[in-house]
């Protein structure tokens, strides 16, 4: 599979992304605001 992940992490922020460009296109999105889901 070809995937990969990144993570970064400030005093403010804790940002995760992960792709996996085998899947099936489809994604899930979760900030903690809903505005922005």
């Amino acid at each position: 599979m070809r995937e990969s992940e990144v993570k970064r992490n400030t005093l403010e922020t804790n940002i995760s992304v992960r792709i996996n460009l085998d899947g099936s296109g489809k994604s899930v999105i979760s900030t903690g605001i809903g505005f922005f889901d």
